[in-house]
């Protein structure tokens, strides 16, 4: 195969790290070493995560530990937009702070000289975040805080976590929880939401940079919304059925089968009335069936199907693709 690598068109990679780089404790086979080789190419690798329950070392011990040397200064956590949302929204170091999250979010706010409110002292602001441990007294005290008044800020409203075992109810659940009790929706740091964003470009500045997630309703909605280029890696959450079904403003630029696809030749979807083709992957529209014509790659097959489905219309429940597409997936 000839062309310019996709790694070859951006100056940065934005990378997500939970179903990217790693499931809970277990690695994504083959994502340290792609991301290592990434580096050595001269392409500078951050993580973007809307994980707030843990600090950036922890996360850098995590990534030491998978053969991805890495500094603080590389994670963008969620808790560290919200804090800058905080900070944004006019309230100083004095103001009393609930913190309802895990211990990643409670030392950002302290690292960045909040006052995290004590027993007894009424806040001015509730800042959540998501933490194993947290019960519903917890949740409790954050919406008896609201409904006095206090402004509400969370680092992300993700729905679901990945884990070794399959998916648990991630911090959205949570969130959703305190918004039916107190009638009031907060105000979002994490992806897709723009502050994160807005984070990682004040600590990097605007490179050509590339955003590569598992869901489309974070890390590509997200890449997207503040025009930057989105890859979905089929390692997490969302799959080729996701992605069939997913609106314009969750369909992906590339799709990758892993991270070694990054070093393979950029492809860009060329669609027919009834074929698309990626790459050497072509697919055709037979009646109510997508037929795999031609092979390629993993993520070129299922961006060939995607793309045909988008572009003609097509409702994916209705259609049955063939089998070979994700046969190697």
């Amino acid at each position: 195969m000839t062309g310019r690598r996709l790694l070859d068109t951006v100056e940065m990679l934005y990378c997500d790290l939970d179903g990217v780089v790693y499931r809970g404790v277990d690695p994504i086979p083959g994502a340290a070493p792609s991301l290592n080789r990434a580096a050595r190419s001269g392409v500078r690798v951050a993580y973007l995560t809307n994980n707030a329950s843990r600090t950036p070392a922890q996360v850098c011990e995590q990534l030491s530990s998978l053969g991805l040397p890495a500094e603080d200064a590389d994670v963008v956590t969620s808790a560290q937009a919200c804090i800058r949302m905080v900070r944004s929204a006019g309230f100083d170091a004095d103001t009393p702070i609930l913190c309802i999250g895990g211990d990643g979010l409670r030392q950002a706010l302290r690292d960045s000289g909040f006052h995290v409110c004590g027993p007894g002292e009424a806040p001015a602001v509730v800042v959540q975040g998501f933490s194993r441990d947290l019960g519903w007294s917890d949740l409790a005290e954050a919406s008896y805080a609201i409904q006095a008044g206090a402004a509400w800020f969370v680092t992300n409203d993700d729905r679901t976590l990945p884990q070794e075992r399959g998916m648990a109810p991630g911090n959205g659940t949570l969130v959703a929880a305190v918004a039916a009790a107190t009638g009031i929706l907060p105000r979002i740091a994490g992806k897709p939401h723009v502050p994160l964003y807005q984070t990682a470009a004040e600590r990097y500045g605007s490179p050509a940079a590339l955003c590569i997630g598992d869901r489309l309703d974070t890390d590509i909605q997200g890449a997207n919304a503040v025009g930057l280029q989105s890859a979905l890696v089929l390692t997490g959450v969302d799959g080729p059925e996701s992605l069939y079904a997913a609106p314009p403003a969750r369909r992906p630029r590339y799709v990758l089968h892993s991270l070694d696809d990054l070093f393979l030749p950029v492809q860009t979807p060329t669609v027919g009335a009834t074929t698309a083709q990626c790459g050497t992957a072509r697919v055709r529209l037979d009646g109510d069936a997508i037929l795999l014509e031609a092979p390629g790659t993993p993520g070129d097959q299922v961006l060939a199907v995607a793309s045909l489905i988008w572009a003609a219309h097509l409702d994916p429940r209705t259609l049955r693709v063939d089998a070979a597409v994700t046969a190697s997936l």
